[in-house]
């Protein structure tokens, strides 16, 4: 497997870099992760042996920058570098077998069970045999590639929400090629941060409350099998661990096929638009806000998979500035 970041110094710019232990060895052409993976389209080359051929002589000391004591910062582990826009920032729910009872026990779906019915259809008829189309997951939108964090980066609760909480997952990321197919590049470590709070109000909040920041990173795997991923969650306030669970993904864990997610999500024509970028979250399997657990202002999440490279860490901050009605104004 090949593991990349994608860093920015204040003056250098943007870099991507090949994971090697403590060292992290630029690569000389292009300066996103995306710029190697359109060229890879173009030149009909496997991405990993074009980024092989591509190591310069630069190295940088990957401890420093993880741990946020240098000029270099980690960027998101994918994004669409020139245009934001372009990057539709999504997920699945209800995907990963148990699930079920997680999201029950937040209130809504308890009482109308339609999320029940909708995680137990994955379970008979998530996993079609190839070539069939199974039972469409739950799915929402997060927002377009400006609301992408990378590791570091904080996480805010806005001033309208009414609150904040991790959800640990692998996102896998996708460039749609010339043609319209969608290209899978790889799988990252999420936090697919969310506003249980509000979606407890109702389920028809739940829209709103997956509309949140998020962050991925920091790094991207390349050539990544998604079959059982062993993992692990964990909250950190003031320094020390104060919630923790150990987690897996991958289709062994699933009661939906990877295939069938990704039919379902690039069934509609306007998601294979030539040139966009897609980030889309797989789903948890565990969650604080679940077991009870009230995120504070300056708690930190770490997420980790085994073979996935370091920890996402990320600290959360609330806005607590009063909300003020937006304006609009005629032309």
């Amino acid at each position: 497997m090949t593991r990349l970041v994608q860093l920015e110094h204040p003056v250098k710019g943007r870099r991507v870099a090949l994971v090697d232990g403590a060292k992290l060895h630029l690569l000389a052409t292009h300066r996103s992760v995306y710029g190697f993976a359109t060229t890879a389209l173009q030149t009909e080359l496997p991405l990993e042996g074009l980024i092989a051929q591509d190591i310069s002589q630069l190295s940088l000391p990957y401890d420093e920058i993880y741990e946020l004591r240098s000029e270099w910062r980690l960027l998101p582990a994918f994004d669409h570098p020139d245009e934001p826009a372009r990057c539709l920032v999504s997920g699945t729910g209800l995907t990963h077998l148990g699930s079920g009872s997680g999201r029950a026990t937040t209130g809504e779906d308890a009482k109308i069970t339609d999320g029940m019915r909708l995680y137990q259809a994955g379970v008979e008829n998530g996993r079609p045999a190839p070539g069939g189309v199974g039972a469409a997951p739950e799915w929402f939108y997060k927002g377009s590639g400006s609301i992408l964090r990378g590791h570091g980066d904080p996480l805010v609760v806005p001033n309208y929400a009414l609150g904040g909480g991790e959800e640990a997952e692998l996102a896998a990321v996708y460039i749609i090629d010339p043609g319209g197919v969608p290209r899978r590049v790889g799988f990252t470590p999420g936090n697919e941060f969310t506003d249980h709070r509000t979606r407890k109000l109702n389920s028809l909040y739940h829209a709103g409350a997956k509309h949140r920041s998020c962050s991925i990173g920091p790094e991207l795997t390349v050539g990544a099998e998604f079959s059982s991923i062993p993992g692990s969650v964990s909250l950190h306030r003031s320094g020390q661990p104060v919630w923790s669970r150990e987690i897996a993904t991958g289709e062994q864990h699933m009661c939906h096929s990877l295939a069938n997610l990704e039919h379902h999500h690039f069934k509609y024509e306007d998601h294979r638009r030539p040139g966009d970028v897609h980030i889309h979250f797989l789903g948890a399997t565990a969650f604080s806000f679940a077991a009870g657990f009230a995120i504070e202002d300056g708690d930190e999440a770490a997420i980790e998979f085994d073979g996935f490279g370091r920890a996402l860490r990320n600290p959360v901050k609330f806005d607590r500035r009063p909300e003020q009605p937006i304006a609009v104004k005629s032309i």
